[in-house]
């Protein structure tokens, strides 16, 4: 027996013990004495290792490198995105509609000679393509310019849509998927399809054609911008919103944002469909509309608070007086008894602004039943509360914020911004007392706007707002095409706003939606 525990002599007698492996030769001579090597294993002893057997996982290590595969994957898509070029394209047309620009700049100047602006402007779209087409068949005899008939109407819509329309955007505003249009100088327009950007398909001539354009925006509604009011806040004639910023603030050129105005009214129900809440919040949302809730709705820029807002405008009851405040007036009520009010910036001399709060003081001397405030952005919430508490139940407004929690603090904030002298628990009890339910609306990585959170106040705890929550959204996965998928979930608790749904004959609808 050797000092290693093996008996001598042992591979001379003819044993053998199992290979783990092929032995290297040792360098050198060998001994007489020495026995030979044993024979190498053959390969059958140790198969290929079939990456199906594995454990799911082990499926998707690399044996030569244990990172898992799903994070090599997340490491390469960081590294596209860095090395993806940070110079977005610019949206000059080609083809068919720059042939059509180049002659469109041909034909305007002559055209213009020939036509009556004041008499051009009575006319309809429609009305002056029919004045248009003999006098543009002049234009371009005398340019020598022979067009087929597609290309005669195109240019024809062109023309219309630069005398009297907004030029190369009325082919987005018309365009029923694009929800957002953002102009960032004459050579760069992005809009926004389904929740995605992308670079849309237009041309500006220059700076001076886009700065036209936004002036021809703003003068629509009273407003103006240039050097001296380089800000501007605006609607479209079917209630788009826009806001215009000319240099020296925009190193870019003239920059116009314009939210879209649906035409088709959305509803709690169609949300649903849509996959924005499931049945059971919608149905107490609308029992939160029709039982006079007063009703916060928070979310993040484009979230769809106007959209909830307009939703949950239509179960108010008909026979009641509804006052709506914005600052620039994109809400669609469907009421009869409904009166839109808007703010009124300053003028060059610094006066005649007419500020949110002014107008929610004037609209308590005018007998409303509800007030609805667009957006509340500072002192004007303090008042807003207090007409939510004195009388006017269902008053509902927006506000941006990340979670209800967080809305809450920010009423608080901006009250205590404003000049009134009130102890901090004053006003937190004050929001308490007023606000019954806060929605919570999100627009997720892929798109979607969802509504994720629905809250109760309850009231006061000591110096703390107690809430409760009553729906809420939880995400599960991700699809292989980037959809996000997630659970809509009661949180079957009895909500604490049934008295008040108990006065119009809702509490058991409300109690069986919540549970």
């Amino acid at each position: 027996m050797s000092a290693f525990g093996r008996r001598n002599g042992g591979m001379a007698t003819g044993g053998t013990r199992t290979g783990f492996g092929v032995a290297r030769p040792m360098q050198g001579g060998q001994r007489a004495d020495t026995p030979p090597p044993a024979p190498a294993p053959s390969l059958d002893q140790f198969p290929p290792l079939d990456s199906l057997a594995l454990r799911p996982d082990e499926a998707n290590v690399d044996i030569n490198n244990t990172t898992p595969q799903s994070q090599i994957d997340a490491m390469q898509r960081l590294s596209d995105r860095q090395n993806a070029s940070g110079e977005a394209g610019n949206s000059r047309v080609e083809g068919f509609e720059a042939s059509i620009h180049k002659i469109k700049e041909q034909v305007l100047p002559r055209l213009l000679e020939r036509v009556d602006p004041e008499a051009a402007a009575t006319l309809g779209k429609d009305e002056l393509a029919e004045e248009f087409r003999p006098i543009i068949g002049e234009v371009l005899a005398e340019l020598k310019l022979t067009l087929n008939r597609r290309e005669q109407f195109a240019l024809e819509k062109v023309l219309v849509d630069e005398l009297l329309g907004l030029g190369p955007l009325e082919e987005l505003l018309a365009d029923p998927d694009i929800s957002d249009i953002m102009v960032n100088g004459p050579e760069q327009t992005f809009v926004e399809r389904k929740g995605k950007l992308e670079l849309a398909q237009i041309a500006f001539r220059d700076e001076e054609h886009l700065f036209q354009i936004a002036q021809r925006i703003c003068n629509s509604v009273g407003r103006r911008v240039d050097q001296t009011t380089p800000l501007a806040d605006a609607r479209l004639k079917d209630g788009s919103r826009v806001n215009v910023i000319v240099p020296p603030l925009s190193l870019r050129g003239t920059a116009i944002s314009i939210r879209k105005f649906s035409a088709k009214p959305i509803t709690l129900d169609m949300m649903a469909g849509f996959g924005s809440m499931s049945t059971k919040m919608a149905t107490a949302l609308k029992i939160a509309g029709a039982c006079r809730f007063n009703v916060v709705i928070s979310g993040g820029t484009g979230s769809g608070k106007t959209t909830m807002l307009n939703a949950l405008s239509k179960m108010i009851d008909p026979g009641e007086r509804v006052l709506t405040i914005e600052d620039a007036a994109e809400l669609r009520l469907q009421q009869p008894h409904w009166l839109p009010l808007e703010t009124r910036p300053a003028n060059l001399e610094g006066q005649g602004e007419i500020s949110i709060r002014d107008l929610v003081k004037n609209a308590l001397r005018m007998r409303p039943d509800r007030i609805i405030l667009g957006e509340i952005r500072g002192s004007e919430c303090f008042d807003m509360l207090a007409a939510m508490n004195t009388g006017h139940d269902g008053s509902m407004c927006t506000l941006h914020s990340n979670s209800p929690r967080e809305a809450l603090a920010r009423m608080e904030n901006m009250v205590m911004m404003s000049d009134i002298k009130v102890p901090k628990e004053a006003i937190s009890r004050q929001i308490a007392d007023s606000v019954d339910m806060i929605i919570q609306v999100k627009r997720l990585r892929d798109g979607s706007r969802r509504v994720t959170n629905i809250t109760e106040v309850i009231g006061m705890e000591g110096p703390v707002i107690v809430t409760q929550e009553l729906f809420k959204f939880e995400y599960l996965d991700e699809s292989a095409d980037g959809k996000i998928i997630g659970e809509y979930r009661s949180m079957g608790l009895r909500p604490y706003t049934i008295d008040k749904a108990k006065q119009f004959g809702f509490d058991q609808a409300y109690l069986e939606a919540c549970l």
